[in-house]
């Protein structure tokens, strides 16, 4: 909230109320007016502790709406027979993620400066006990850490044994996310642009809502799981092509599109974090101030995603022949997720591109993914890792000079986006971003998958994967088969025919 300059001195008030008489009277008048004044000076001052605390919990509540979305996007993405155990990975992903975020991550990621030399030259990080945050903050941040273990379970999905789920969700929101967030979004990590002094590159990096920090933290733990796992059965079995083994719900894909869509709202607008601030020169003296920040942010995030979404519908239809929802939806998401860096600092114009970029960002990674045989599901790798990326560098390009310096403050001078005429200052801290980014995590989130694998936890044996992971690890099927349908089919192992590979060699489809 933006601090008043206005205040009551009872010595300047007593020449206007005494008139040359009575300075007793007028003292005592004086005194009496100034106390009244501080004290409704003082409940303007929480109403807009209160507006900015109701403003951000609000936020919260959206995004944790994104866990339902990620739920039903999963589900509807798996095949029928393991349906149960994705639903149960994202239910663990916010348990677990709350408890161990509580515990450990958000001290990592927003305790006060340490003396520790452990703490201070390797993590360039903080010492537990001094937190200075409200309660809402750490409602807020929760819900991001946990949209990070989301991500990785999509990568890893109809093959991995739950008690790994279990290991790796609590490691990544206890540590690796807390860490990585301290370093770009703590008022003392290396890379914020919330310092107050040594900024990399003069500028710190601006991943204003986590186009990095969240989506490439989980996309790259995502696509280390899933290289070290490998891909499913049936998935690339054929010479000639990869073979799609399908979602068995349409419906629940787009149910979960929509969820995640509206989340974003408190995704992208919620990371301000308060919205009682005005940009003008005095209070009350302009109708422009962070409230109107938000709508744009709003308006940034809803553009990429609606170009994304139509760039790859006619893009698929270009390539593949055919108009598929799925595709949509995914296209839809990753110009969400490259918009989430700067979506607060760009104009509306430049979110166009960013989303119309992003969609062939993610089909190109689909397509190199098909190449190298690597098989994620969900194509969470490729939607947050690459589209992540790419949103990453698309601020360092397009962030605007008037709205760096609105949002951040600071150096009038502060380096804003290549192409609006702020030189490469930004944009090379954010390659350093991404580099740091994809180093860390690939050393402890890759590390963790291999010594999974090398213990057999990671990776479900054959024969349940065939069989489907509800009916062997989670004590039946997630919907209710009537004898014709198992008789025709729902539950017979496939014997080599084309259908039968479509669907994985499944048991149950």
């Amino acid at each position: 909230m933006a601090s008043s300059t206005i205040s009551c001195n009872a010595s300047d008030l007593i020449p206007l109320l005494s008139g040359g008489a009575n300075a007793t009277a007028a003292a005592a008048a004086a005194e009496f007016i100034c106390s009244r004044f501080e004290t409704v000076s003082g409940k303007f001052t929480d109403a807009g502790y209160a507006i900015d605390n109701t403003y951000l919990l609000f936020s919260a509540y959206l995004v944790f709406s994104m866990q339902l979305g990620f739920a039903m996007l999963c589900a509807g993405s798996v095949r029928a027979k393991n349906t149960m155990n994705i639903m149960l990975t994202n239910v663990i992903d916010a348990a677990a993620g709350g408890l161990f975020y509580y515990l450990f991550g958000f001290a990592f990621a927003y305790g006060a400066p340490s003396n520790g030399f452990i703490g201070k030259h390797f993590f360039g990080m903080s010492d537990f006990p001094k937190l200075t945050f409200d309660y809402p903050f750490f409602l807020y941040q929760w819900t991001f850490a946990i949209a990070a273990a989301g991500i990785t379970s999509g990568s890893i999905a109809e093959r991995t044994q739950f008690v790994a789920y279990l290991i790796y969700s609590s490691f990544l929101t206890g540590l690796v996310y807390p860490i990585v967030s301290h370093w770009f979004w703590s008022s003392d990590g290396w890379a914020s642009p919330a310092r107050s002094d040594n900024l990399l590159f003069h500028s710190g990096v601006i991943d204003f809502a986590g186009s990095g920090v969240v989506h490439m933290v989980g996309g790259i733990a995502g696509l280390w799981g899933a290289l070290i796992e490998g891909p499913r059965i049936g998935r690339f079995e054929q010479r000639s092509k990869p073979l799609t083994l399908r979602g068995h719900s349409a419906t629940l894909v787009v149910l979960g599109t929509f969820l995640l869509w509206f989340g974003w709202y408190g995704f992208n607008p919620g990371s301000f974090a308060i919205i009682f601030k005005s940009y003008g020169t005095s209070p009350g003296s302009s109708f422009y101030g962070q409230w109107s920040a938000v709508g744009r942010t709003a308006v940034t995030t809803t553009l990429a995603g609606c170009t994304a979404a139509l760039t790859t519908l006619f893009g698929k239809r270009l390539i593949d022949g055919y108009w598929n929802v799925t595709d949509v939806c995914n296209g839809l998401l990753g110009g969400f997720a490259a918009i989430t860096s700067g979506c607060s600092v760009v104009e509306p114009w430049a979110a166009v591109i960013c989303g119309f970029i992003a969609a062939w960002v993610l089909m190109g990674f689909n397509k190199l993914a098909d190449k190298l045989r690597f098989d994620d599901p969900l194509e969470a790798a490729q939607l947050h890792g690459g589209c992540g990326a790419w949103g990453i560098i698309f601020t360092g390009l397009f962030a605007d000079k008037t709205y760096v310096s609105e949002i951040y403050g600071g150096d009038p001078n502060r380096p804003f986006g290549l192409f609006m005429g702020g030189g490469g200052r930004l944009l090379a801290a954010h390659v350093v971003q991404i580099v740091v980014i994809v180093g860390w995590v690939s050393v402890t989130m890759g590390t963790l998958f291999f010594v999974l694998h090398k213990m057999e936890l990671l990776r479900i044996p054959s024969e349940d994967e065939v069989a489907g992971m509800d009916p062997t690890s989670h004590g039946g099927l997630a919907y209710m088969y009537t004898e014709e349908e198992i008789k025709n089919g729902i539950m017979v192992r496939g014997v080599g025919g084309e259908d039968d590979h479509v669907h994985g060699h499944v048991g149950v489809l």
